[in-house]
């Protein structure tokens, strides 16, 4: 009998994985089509955006940002209008439950700055965000029809979170207040940019985002908490079992935490998380172990599929997985017995430290094969500033701030935001200090893509297997690191030809100052230095701009009227690549032996990185990583 089973199991095993694959598939198909809704078309002219906010976002580069539940576009159909939209406006932000309008230029979620970049169409495409408007002027007040009951719920409990956020503002301060506001209810309006640099600096940032940090502390803080409540009360005690009931009290507090952050699908995946932990106490098992890190993730990525592509879902679980195999191999200290109290106070505070510097030090490393890859950036000394940050957060700020929290509506949450307020001070001193150290931040090229699979395999290889046998996953688990790199390359062209970078020997030069953010997006990438160009060389218009003498790399037009033959003339003479936004019916004989890029070669497949060859020029462009997805609109006239 047992060798029949035996032979089931190697059919079944095989089966089972193709099936989680397949089904994996499916969800994703699914969940791509339930959130499927309008993309906004790119307008020639700025139009009126009507409709009720939503919620604050974080602000950006160019202002402070609210998300929008459009009612009307001037100038796109019902049909066509987005369920949700993202707005830069000026001066200070309306608060969610505000109707307002919008006098801006109304764009389609941004495809991906170069090949293989950051995807914000993708993400936006799952969060339900169909469109991003930038205000020319402050919004003003708008009478419309009361909004369906979903979005006045949504609304209502926005109000309420950001309302908390401005009273931990004013209590303690733009600076402390916007910190402690942003650990709280997600709401970064208050950073300041300085701070929030040095926070990313000294890798540290990922205490600002509400996640599995958070949701542990708050969640552990509440259900030790009740636990010695519960020891406390000896009536009671006798007649519960106080594990299981203060499971219960963490399980309220992880789902009263999701609901103030706003529940950001990183959030969300920590309350999962969480919440498994509590329920595996009280179905009697064991809460932190492999078995429940799997169940978590297969229950997030049954409910968020996209997240297996994001940073947030693979640097979490990967720390995660880290810390359960430290704990199960961590050696269990032999209880003494009449331990004086001095020398049995040192022993615990020293393996109290040996213990955090573990944890900082398995969690980074886990952790840093993705952050190579996909940020292109490490904090050298994250782990000093880490370890000396940890008490500070688990022990004072994140306490201070869930009871500060809970007791402000009351009006008693003073002392509490106080102390959180003094916590905030010392994490902030540690951030900056640290962000301050000579090469305190390195720029890493991205490795090819296969690079962060054969890395994520051997991480896991090492988390799952026991014994020294472990270590084998060690060459693998620093694929990302040691991969060789691919030459950058020569050229390259922002989607819609509207910027440009080349580069001359190991730095590079950039044609236009403006967008400057894909222009950082792809200098990081490929780990090259930018500078502007020299505006002497160049002659420059309002849509154009190509060398005043002799012959340079490329020459732009990012106008969106077609350029006369004349001036088409003038660009094929002055560069080898010729990109233009517009569409090109015929090209003069002057242009014969050059690279001509138009508007039907970025409207189909997005920017382009160019290296030179043999033949001439090799093009790798962003359809080529990111593919015909819902997201993508290749090919549509408007999405320009």
């Amino acid at each position: 009998m047992s060798r029949v089973l035996g032979a089931a199991r190697s059919v079944t095993l095989p089966l089972l994985m193709m099936a989680m694959a397949l089904s994996g598939l499916a969800v994703a198909k699914a969940r791509s089509d339930a959130v499927a809704a309008p993309i906004a078309p790119s307008l020639t002219r700025p139009t009126v955006v009507e409709g009720w906010v939503v919620d604050v976002d974080s602000p950006g580069a160019s202002g402070a940002r609210v998300i929008l539940a459009p009612v009307r576009i001037k100038g796109v159909s019902p049909e066509e209008t987005p369920h949700r939209m993202r707005a830069t406006v000026k001066g200070t932000p309306p608060k969610p439950g505000e109707a307002v309008s919008v006098f801006g230029i109304v764009n389609p979620p941004p495809a991906p700055a170069s090949p293989g970049a950051y995807d914000f169409g993708r993400n936006a495409w799952f969060a339900g965000m169909g469109g991003l408007v930038f205000g020319l002027t402050e919004p003003r007040e708008a009478r419309l029809d009361p909004p369906p009951l979903s979005v006045r719920w949504e609304m209502k409990v926005n109000a309420v979170r950001y309302a908390l956020a401005e009273r931990i503002v004013a209590r303690l301060g733009e600076r402390h207040g916007g910190i402690a506001a942003a650990m709280t209810t997600g709401h970064e309006t208050w950073i300041m940019a300085e701070d929030l640099d040095a926070m990313r600096d000294s890798g540290l940032a990922h205490i600002l985002s509400i996640s599995g940090l958070h949701m542990a502390v708050v969640g552990g803080f509440v259900f030790f908490g009740a636990r010695l409540l519960i020891a406390l009360w000896p009536w009671l005690a006798l007649r519960v079992n106080g594990k299981k009931l203060a499971a219960v009290a963490g399980l309220l507090a992880v789902g009263g935490y999701l609901l103030l952050s706003g529940a950001p699908p990183p959030a969300e995946r920590a309350a999962i998380t969480a919440s498994i932990a509590f329920a595996a106490i009280l179905l009697g098992r064991q809460a932190v172990s492999m078995r429940a890190l799997a169940t978590a993730a297969i229950v997030v990525l049954a409910l968020q599929p996209e997240a297996i592509v994001t940073p947030g879902f693979q640097m979490s679980f990967a720390a995660t997985a880290a810390l359960v195999a430290l704990a199960e191999s961590w050696p269990r200290r032999i209880k003494e017995i009449n331990t004086p109290w001095p020398i049995a106070a040192v022993q615990r505070g020293g393996a109290w430290v040996i213990g955090a510097a573990g944890a900082s030090l398995v969690a980074g490393m886990a952790t840093g094969p993705f952050a190579m890859q996909h940020f292109n950036r490490t904090a050298v000394f994250g782990l000093m500033a880490n370890l000396a940050s940890a008490p500070i957060a688990d022990l004072i700020m994140m306490p201070a701030l869930a009871l500060g929290a809970a007791l402000e509506p009351l009006g008693l949450g003073a002392p509490f935001l106080w102390v959180a307020g003094k916590g905030v001070e010392l994490m902030l001193a540690v951030g900056h200090w640290t962000a301050n150290l000579p090469g305190a931040v390195q720029t890493i090229a991205s490795a090819p893509a296969v690079a962060l699979p054969v890395a994520f395999f051997g991480i896991l290889f090492m988390c799952l297997w026991r014994g020294w046998w472990r270590l084998l996953g060690l060459p693998l688990a620093v694929a990302v690191l040691v991969w060789p790199r691919d030459v950058p390359p020569d050229i390259w062209i922002a989607d819609g030809g509207t910027n440009a970078a080349w580069r001359t020997g190991e730095a590079a030069e950039v044609m236009r100052s403006v967008r400057a953010f894909g222009t950082r997006l792809w200098a990081q990438r490929w780990d090259v230095e930018v500078s502007d160009r020299d505006k002497a060389e160049w002659r420059c218009g309002r849509t154009f701009c190509r060398a005043l003498e002799g012959e340079k790399p490329v020459a732009l037009w990012w106008g969106r009227a077609v350029p006369s033959d004349e001036q088409m003339q003038e660009m094929c003479a002055a560069a080898e690549v010729i990109a233009v936004r517009s569409m090109v019916a015929r090209l003069p004989a002057e242009c014969a032996g050059r690279l001509v890029l138009d508007g039907a070669d970025f409207a189909s497949k997005g920017a382009v990185e160019l290296w030179r060859s043999g033949a001439g020029w090799r093009a790798v462009w962003s359809i080529d990583r990111r593919g015909h997805r819902p997201w993508s609109r290749w090919g549509d006239p408007d999405y320009q």
